[in-house]
């Protein structure tokens, strides 16, 4: 991979990891107006959106596993930022509707 394809692949990361987050985000907001149903289509899609940060992540770190040498990008320190605090979000997401859940059930 070159500089050029590195931070191409690090968009993609920042750009999935972001809708995610918009995902979870809003996701929190149903939740806490009571709109479950939502708030669980909202967590499937930030999942989704996860999974298609993760899969470019993928392909740098098995580029890398193969022995190809990937030249260091401030913007894929960004990327691996906003994936690693995406999936903190998504966590605490998760915890928070079952709490706004349990708050309603009361």
């Amino acid at each position: 991979m070159n500089k050029e394809e590195v931070q191409l692949t690090s968009f993609q990361i920042v750009g999935h990891a972001g809708d995610a987050f918009a995902h979870y985000y809003e996701a929190v907001n149903r939740a806490r107006e009571g709109l479950f149903e939502e708030a669980d289509r909202e967590l499937q899609e930030g999942e989704a959106c996860l999974i298609e940060a993760h899969n470019a992540q993928t392909q740098m770190l098995s580029e890398e596993a193969r022995g190809e040498e990937l030249p260091f990008s401030l913007m894929l320190v960004h990327g691996q930022d906003h994936l690693m605090t995406t999936i903190m979000f998504g966590r605490m997401a998760q915890e928070l509707i079952e709490v706004y859940k349990e708050l309603r059930a009361k």
